[in-house]
Parts: structure tokens; C-alpha cells; sequence
């Protein structure tokens, strides 16, 4: 079964449709890439996904489960985490304690504990930030810290919820271009171990088809495009709307 099935998205905003029949699945492990052109949609579906908008038509399944409109805090506890274009942490808290704050939030579903590979300790904020590379960084204020720092604080504190699924928006945009390979090669790395579904946004295509396994193609609100990232990036479709014109090689 896949981990998250969406079923003919649409929402409009004053008679303007932003997403139109949007259907797509991703499964455990899989990294999905959602691409396209600015006011392509990209954030309204994902904000649909997460419980932030309310879709006017279709359905979204978490494992089967009917999840479409629940309020975000919902699907956080059903095992879906989000990182986003621009880092949310608590700036005047240190790294610890903002994982710590997830890890609190996250308790009640699967007794606090980050699912750590075999062979490592027990699913603390400290095994988590090692995992992260961020051990060193665990007691300075997120305040402080360089921005590919905070997108790992962030990325941390999406996985201490234990994920099924994994949203990111954009996570390697303001980043350096080695520090975007490290981060998604890291994701993959934890994605493909414990079995998480990931679907993410970028603009880097150097990012997208150097990692993710398929990709979508949206276009004015519509699905363009689908499939391995070769076949889409040879598209004349996708060419035309997007890889021919908008899209940045090593940028964002």
C-alpha cells in the first residue's frame, strides 16, 4: 500500500483554480519531487496535504486512512512531518530544545522516542542530532546559527514525529550548492532506512534529478508530467513550460 494516495485535488481562490484534479501516490522510501513554474501550485497542494487548506474537491489517504481537511496538529500525530521553504524554529531556544519540543509533542503516539537505526541509542534529541551531523550545534540558540544549520534543526525536528510521510518545501533553498547535496543525500540516506515516503518542492534541479526516484510536473495547476526523472527532463512538455525557461541549474 502506498503511504500517501491523493485523489483529484482541486481548490480555487476567487474563480481562479490554483489545483486542478491532482492524483498521485507515493510509497515508503520513495522520494518524490514536485516540480514546475512559479504558480504552478506546488504550495497549495502541499498545504492541502498538511491540513493548512481545505481542498474544495478530492481526497487525501495517509496508509488508507482518509485524511483530507484534518487541522495540521491532527496530521502531525498521524505520523506526517513538514519542513518549510523558510525555517520555522524557535530562534531563542537551542537545538536541543527545539527537538526536544518535538519529541514532547510527538509522546503521546509513540511514547517520545525517535526510531533510531539498529546499533544506535535510544531515540533521544541527542542520537537524533548526531544522526543530523548537529551534535556540536546541540547547545547554541537556533538564533545563531548559519541557515544550512537551521534547515537541519528544522529537518530534525520533522523527524522526531517518527514519520510515515515527509513534506519538504523547497529544503535546500538559501543554501550553498555542496550544502544542498549533503542535505538531500542525508534525507535519502534516512528516507530509504526507515522506510519514509518523501514528497518535496525545489527549483534546484541539479537537487531534483540528482535525488529524487520519480518526478511530478505541475502547470497551472495541473499535472503535467509523471514519471522517472530522465523521461521528464526530456519531456518536450516539460521543456517547454519549465525546464527550457524557468528552471536553474545549481540554483533556486
Amino acid at each position: 500500500m502506498a503511504t500517501l494516495e491523493v485523489a483529484g485535488l482541486a481548490k480555487s481562490f476567487g474563480g481562479v483554480a490554483a489545483v486542478r484534479g491532482v492524483s498521485f501516490a507515493v510509497g515508503p522510501g520513495e522520494l518524490l519531487a514536485l516540480i514546475g513554474p512559479n504558480g504552478a501550485g506546488k504550495s497549495t497542494c502541499f498545504n492541502m496535504l498538511n491540513g493548512q487548506l481545505r481542498p474544495d474537491a478530492g481526497t487525501v489517504r495517509l496508509h488508507g486512512r482518509d485524511i483530507t481537511g484534518l487541522a495540521p496538529r491532527r496530521i502531525w500525530r498521524l505520523g506526517v512531518g513538514r519542513t518549510f521553504q523558510i525555517t520555522a524554529t524557535f530562534g531563542s531556544m537551542t537545538v536541543r530544545e527545539n527537538v526536544q519540543m518535538a519529541l514532547l509533542s510527538h509522546g503521546r503516539r509513540l511514547g517520545g522516542l525517535w526510531r533510531p537505526v539498529a546499533g544506535q541509542e535510544a531515540g533521544t534529541a541527542e542520537a537524533l542530532l548526531a544522526r543530523l551531523g548537529m551534535a556540536e550545534q546541540a547547545g547554541r540558540p537556533c538564533g545563531i546559527l548559519a541557515y544550512g544549520d537551521l534547515k537541519r534543526v528544522e529537518l530534525a525536528i520533522a523527524l522526531a514525529n517518527a514519520p510515515a510521510l515527509l513534506l519538504m518545501d523547497e529544503p535546500t533553498a538559501g543554501m550553498a550548492p555542496g550544502e544542498r547535496t549533503a542535505l538531500m543525500a542525508l534525507v535519502a540516506g534516512i528516507a530509504r532506512e526507515r522506510g519514509i515516503a518523501v514528497l518535496f518542492t525545489e527549483h534546484d534541479m541539479d537537487v531534483v534529478f540528482g535525488h529524487a526516484d520519480r518526478v511530478l510536473v505541475l502547470d497551472r495547476g495541473a499535472l503535467l508530467a509523471e514519471g522517472a526523472p530522465e523521461a521528464v527532463r526530456a519531456d518536450p512538455r516539460v521543456r517547454a513550460v519549465y525546464l527550457g525557461s524557468g528552471a536553474t541549474q545549481g540554483g533556486h
